[in-house]
């Protein structure tokens, strides 16, 4: 019998569906989610674990005969995303360690039951994620309209199931082939073994420095949860969107720029700065120039990407055999950084909409409407993190050089 065969992939897929079930429940109840109505907790961090998942979730709204109701988001969750792709990467790979290669069909098999088994779950989670709501129209006019004519706007969501079960697909192959390729001990098939020495170091540098930009924003956030108060609101964030913030912070320090609106009752589940920013009356520019204006202590974010991007570059200086030029280490990290960046854009962008009209007159406004989106300069920011990559790539190797002569020649002088 295979040693990662059925029982061993629904164990994988258990696993990384309950960690971001865990994680998704607990930000969303560090949020205030618990007290939605009609006990749409289960299902509303059912629908966050889908998309998480790359699922699609659509929104569809009704208010009676004379009024009409819009409504559209589109965000990743990415702390739930990563903590399943974390989950899922380390189950998959648990079978073939302390492995050098691994047969192309015996990976395609051990895949596949994992792919099986997850669009199955995908499919049971996707048609629980469904539920509408009551929107209350207020106090006052739009109350006594209500009353009147008898609106009662509703919202609800539901999931594109044959798109969630695509993209899902689509997420999981990812999670699978990132793993194999930024794991340093991660067997691969014969054919690809010379990209072990080339591919996997700047892509397990990009891994690590994704993740310790992560790691950065726990620390702060826990000093911001015992030191400014509403510790509920700051771990929500951690749970839910910690790498949305400091993804997007470390392509702000590259020199990045998004466009970006807030209008109305919305809010980024970020430093109150990118709201002063962004909520103006046309689309705003976000980058470090328009945040400086507001605060120029955000200069800093270059000075913490240079040293993160550095550090970053002498991880496959150091796991590369020693003779390799210093020009190829930087390319090859510039095309990984471009990359990581490029991903990064691809999954942070946030959008949002509401609306409610009453009699054919537009959207209401106050509470009852509101628009929100932030998405990148992918081509611009990618090109930037080339550039970044090609200096930092370039020191990084020549540090670990130097390092490496130092060491060299301390040894020479304990003999």
């Amino acid at each position: 019998m295979a040693p990662h065969g059925w029982a061993q992939a629904l164990g994988t897929v258990l696993a990384g569906l309950l960690a971001m079930g865990a994680v998704a429940a607990l930000g969303l109840w560090a949020a205030g989610a618990a007290d939605l109505p009609e006990g749409a907790f289960p299902r509303v961090v059912t629908a966050t674990v889908v998309t998480a998942a790359g699922g699609a979730v659509d929104f569809s709204g009704h208010a009676g005969g004379l009024a009409g109701t819009r409504a559209g988001l589109t965000v990743m969750p990415l702390s739930v995303t990563l903590t399943g792709a974390l989950v899922i990467g380390w189950a998959f790979l648990r079978p073939l360690r302390h492995r050098a290669v691994a047969g192309t069909a015996e990976l395609a098999g051990w895949a596949g039951r994992i792919a099986a088994l997850w669009l199955l779950a995908l499919l049971a989670l996707a048609f629980a994620a469904r539920q509408t709501f009551e929107v209350s129209l207020g106090e006052g006019l739009l109350d006594d309209l209500g009353e009147i004519f008898g609106l009662s706007p509703r919202v609800g969501f539901t999931t594109d199931v044959p798109l969630t079960l695509l993209f899902g697909l689509l997420w999981l192959a990812g999670v699978l082939a990132l793993a194999l390729l930024v794991a340093p001990g991660a067997p691969l098939p014969g054919r690809l073994l010379r990209f072990r020495a080339t591919v996997r170091p700047a892509a397990y540098a990009m891994a690590v420095l994704l993740l310790a930009c992560v790691g950065v924003g726990v620390v702060i956030g826990l000093v911001v949860a015992a030191t400014r108060g509403h510790p509920a609101r700051t771990f929500a964030v951690l749970l839910l969107g910690l790498p949305n913030v400091m993804w997007l912070a470390f392509t702000l320090g590259l020199g990045a720029t998004w466009d970006g609106r807030v209008e109305g009752p919305f809010g980024l589940p970020m430093p109150r700065l990118l709201d002063e920013v962004l909520r103006t009356p046309d689309v705003s520019a976000l980058n470090l120039r328009t945040l400086a204006e507001h605060d120029g202590r955000v200069w800093w974010l270059v000075a913490v990407d240079a040293v993160l991007v550095l550090t970053a570059a002498a991880v496959p200086a150091a796991r590369s055999p020693a003779r390799t030029p210093a020009w190829r280490h930087a390319v090859h990290l510039a095309v990984a950084l471009a990359l990581t960046v490029l991903t990064v854009c691809l999954v942070g962008r946030v959008s949002a909409y509401y609306g409610l009209s009453v009699l054919g007159i537009g959207d209401l406004g106050g509470a009852l409407s509101g628009e929100l989106f932030l998405r990148p300069r992918a081509w611009t920011a990618a090109g930037l993190a080339f550039l970044w990559g090609l200096v930092a790539g370039f020191l990084g190797a020549l540090l670990v050089r130097w390092a490496r002569r130092r060491h060299g020649q301390g040894r020479e002088r304990e003999r």
